[in-house]
């Protein structure tokens, strides 16, 4: 491993300030007290600092030399709204948020590098360090697009990095195209006629209907949509109904759609609007529906995933670099990948054994009460950042 002296040197201190923002997890766009400490440390190694874009986002910004090409970094901040199942030392103290993704990982290895390169300044541009809030659900980046992200901080290419458990220590996943998917919510509403459950043909049953729906729209996956086009189609919620003896009047049904193309997702929305629609018409029923597209899905740029995976190997070595397989999973940083050139990569957590007693059950997988992010990757992950910078100046002159 080609890790960076000045940032291995300091990994207690980065386990430190990693583990402080573990214990004070701020969901999207609360991180008031992690906006404050990523400013707080910029601020102390000389970085010029923009607070406020997207509610609660931070922008630092280094410069060296005289070139105008200019490359962004982004690390997420939020966490989760779910009670953390560990004991340590550094759990969560706000019940009910918990870093069970590793964003205060994320947030830490870019702090690492940002020390690094305000105080070496190997390169010749200007490096725009972008720490995001309300990455789960809140789309965070597309708010601070909105807030002219990239009209205040024009740049040429945009990275962002995320932990992966399961994927060795040391070692990272990238590949180009798709690697996360969009991520979309339905709600449909079926209105029917109420009656009594002993004579239903009274009225018009909105639990039968829906049924017979949930079981349509699988049909979209299998018959509609080319095999080799990756599509999902998840029914998660289903409620109608008070008492045992009465046919509801209405019943609603909530849930996910997952796509890695715009053009699958157009016609599995289409194609789920029309199978409501006209089902409902065939049991004289009415729907309302709803569907919202929420993240885009995450699509990598062949020039800057090549230029990326010859980092990774120089850093990791070759045999360290891993195809990235396509997750349904989905990322806001898909907005920042639709304005400017870049990549999304994936950065090993291992196995959970890194995990000291006193952890909760369970594997330390993403979104789970037991997870933890493995400070090891610290200096891996600032190092990774550091090359990255200095490799993609080196190569624009």
């Amino acid at each position: 491993m080609k890790l960076v002296d000045t940032i291995l040197s300091e990994s207690e201190r980065l386990q430190s300030i990693r583990r402080d923002l573990h214990a004070h997890p701020e969901l999207c766009f609360k991180e008031v007290r992690t906006a404050q400490t990523v400013a707080n440390l910029l601020n102390s190694w000389g970085i010029e600092v923009h607070q406020g874009l997207g509610t609660t986002g931070v922008v630092g910004i280094i410069k060296a030399g005289t070139s105008d090409k200019a490359i962004g970094l982004r690390a997420d901040m939020d966490a989760l709204p779910m009670q953390e199942g560990n004991t340590f030392a550094h759990a969560s103290q706000h019940p009910g948020q918990m870093h069970a993704c590793g964003h205060d990982g994320h947030t830490t290895m870019l702090l690492a590098a940002a020390q690094h390169l305000a105080t070496h300044r190997h390169f010749d541009g200007t490096v725009y360090l972008i720490f995001q809030p309300a990455e789960e659900g809140g789309g965070g980046a597309r708010e601070m697009i909105k807030d002219g992200l990239f009209e205040r901080f024009p740049m040429q290419a945009v990275f962002g990095m995320h932990n992966w458990p399961g994927l060795a220590v040391g070692d990272f996943a990238l590949s180009p195209g798709p690697v996360m998917a969009s991520s979309n919510e339905f709600r449909i509403t079926i209105k029917g006629k109420g009656s009594h459950a002993a004579l239903p043909h009274n009225g018009i049953d909105p639990v039968l209907i829906a049924c017979q729906l949930v079981q349509a729209f699988q049909s979209i996956i299998t018959r509609n949509k080319k095999p080799v086009d990756a599509g999902v189609i998840s029914v998660t919620m289903m409620h109608a109904g008070d008492a045992t003896n009465v046919i509801p009047d209405r019943c609603e049904l909530r849930g996910t759609v997952r796509t890695f193309s715009t053009a699958v997702l157009d016609m599995i929305e289409s194609r789920m609007k029309a199978l409501t629609e006209h089902l409902c018409a065939a049991h004289e029923a009415t729907a309302e529906f709803h569907f919202n597209r929420n993240y885009p899905p995450t699509i990598n740029h062949p020039k800057e995933t090549h230029f990326l995976q010859e980092v990774i190997k120089e850093v990791a070595g070759a045999d360290h670099l891993q195809v990235q397989e396509p997750t349904m999973g989905a990322e806001d940083f898909s907005f920042m990948l639709e304005k400017v050139p870049g990549a999304y990569f994936f950065i090993g957590n291992g196995d959970g054994v890194h995990r000291e007693m006193g952890h909760g059950g369970g594997p330390c997988m993403l979104h789970n009460p037991s997870y933890d992010f493995n400070d090891q990757l610290l200096p891996l992950g600032g190092s990774l950042w550091v090359n990255l910078v200095e490799r993609w100046f080196a190569q624009q002159k």
